[in-house]
């Protein structure tokens, strides 16, 4: 990491733990971890867009309509919202290095059946049980990135995680695509499948657990002594608290919102671009990446300049609260006016900076859940929150099918759907603007909590 004047004063500012921790050593490991935590992350949501990228070729060979091509986006999501509530169990049934390495390995098989067989029921058999292995992954991957940096600087690893999915589409899709083009949509499948194999290789021989995390194990003496945070070990805290917590409802609705809209990028922008805007297959896969272009360069900006703002004294809720849901306001606005727009170049541009301001939410808003818990209830709070996150991806996928089929023309229900995303999404965010206080409710959620451990202390 380069060091300036301002990250060294930002660096003097930070309590003893924080700056052992920045020795360049622990910060090199540090970095390099959170590196392959995201290209994990890359893998999972190429295993997801992947679906889009197949999807024309995929429904002519099998006879498909657009609304069983959402139907199929919608059922993944279904067990992807199961999946979801498993983390938690997952991070205490297994240590993080073994978790992950199962769930990759399920996604790489999930990849396989549909080769061997091409048939619409092990095409939704397949996706069903992708969704349930990739349900738990992204709290598992958010603790174990958060495990190694502290508090105050976790939105950038948060908005490197959430860039994965900007970067499987700025730099996998557009290969993807290509390979479905030259080499049929199968030969995109294997690629992914051998990827996920590879990455466990690496893995495996890298990985440890880091110091901000209750109960690290691998983790040696020396530096869990200069780095280790002093609230890891506090202990927990009722789940009620957590879940009724105003940040965790009007977080979780306004990532619910957002997320709807990402489902329907995932499964349909291709298709939207060559069906409804006229460009060819090739040209489409490859436009894939533009709102991922925005989007990552958008949540990494934000996530910099609110780490630093955050370590100068900002509030988390000006920072990773008010910022995202005006984000995600001025993308309400841009998808609305969607349908009014006719030139299918800036019908491209539209879709790209509203899709970009909107998932500035998920790496602050992230951030922001794992304040209000403690740190060994890490993994469930957000195994739940991103749970009911994806909620959002089981009506929205098949909801914008069936608009599609019943619309006029491809093009006029492709934009009727995003409108509609773009409002809910703009509700969603003033509810969050009024609800989410991750100060207020870190004290709340905590509440008699070091009452009952100073108790037995003043017991005469």
């Amino acid at each position: 990491m380069p060091t300036t004047d301002a990250a060294d004063a930002a660096t003097t500012n930070l309590p003893a733990p924080e700056r052992a921790a920045d020795s360049s050593g622990t910060r090199r490991k540090a970095w390099g971890l959170t590196s392959l935590l995201v290209a994990l992350y890359v893998v999972n949501y190429a295993d997801k867009a992947v679906l889009g990228i197949i999807a024309q070729p995929l429904a002519d060979e099998l006879g498909l309509r657009s609304s069983q091509i959402g139907l199929v986006g919608s059922l993944f999501f279904l067990t992807f919202t199961i999946g979801g509530f498993f983390a938690g169990a997952l991070n205490r049934w297994l240590s993080l290095r073994w978790a992950l390495v199962l769930l990759a390995l399920c996604w790489a098989f999930a990849m396989l059946p549909l080769v061997a067989v091409a048939a619409f029921a092990v095409l939704i058999i397949s996706r069903l049980f992708l969704g349930l292995a990739e349900g738990p992954s992204s709290a598992l991957l958010h603790t174990a990135a958060y495990s190694w940096h502290p508090p105050a600087r976790r939105a950038l690893p948060g908005a490197l995680l959430a860039g994965a999915a900007s970067i499987a589409k700025i730099a996998v899709a557009p290969i993807l695509a290509l390979v479905t083009v030259n080499l049929g949509w199968r030969a995109a499948l294997v690629t992914l499948a051998v990827a996920g194999v590879l990455w466990c290789v690496v893995w495996l021989a890298t990985w440890q657990d880091g110091p901000y995390i209750a109960g690290a194990k691998h983790v040696d003496d020396a530096e869990r002594e200069t780095t280790a945070d002093p609230v890891a070990d506090e202990p927990a805290v009722p789940w009620v608290r957590i879940f009724t917590s105003r940040t965790f409802i009007g977080g979780v609705l306004l990532v619910m919102s957002v997320y709807a809209l990402v489902t329907v990028v995932l499964t349909w922008l291709p298709s939207y671009f060559e069906v409804g805007l006229g460009y060819s297959r090739l040209q489409a896969g490859s436009m894939f990446a533009f709102p991922s272009i925005v989007g990552l360069a958008l949540m990494l900006i934000t996530s910099v300049i609110g780490d630093r703002l955050i370590s100068r004294g900002a509030t988390s809720r000006k920072v990773r609260v008010i910022v995202p849901a005006v984000g995600v306001l001025i993308s309400g606005v841009l998808l609305f006016l969607l349908p009014s727009i006719s030139a299918p170049a800036m019908a491209v541009l539209v879709v790209s900076v509203g899709y970009g301001f909107a998932t500035t939410v998920f790496p602050l808003l992230n951030a922001a859940i794992s304040e209000i818990c403690p740190p060994r209830q890490t993994a469930g709070t957000l195994g739940v929150f991103l749970a009911i996150m994806a909620i959002g991806g089981l009506v929205a996928p098949y909801a914008t099918g069936v608009v599609v089929d019943a619309a006029p023309s491809p093009a006029e229900g492709y934009a009727t759907a995003f409108q509609i995303l773009g409002l809910v999404a703009s509700v969603c965010a003033v509810i969050a603007l009024v609800l989410c206080n991750p100060e207020r409710d870190k004290v709340l959620v905590r509440r008699g909590l070091a009452d009952a451990s100073d108790g037995p202390q003043h017991v005469s």
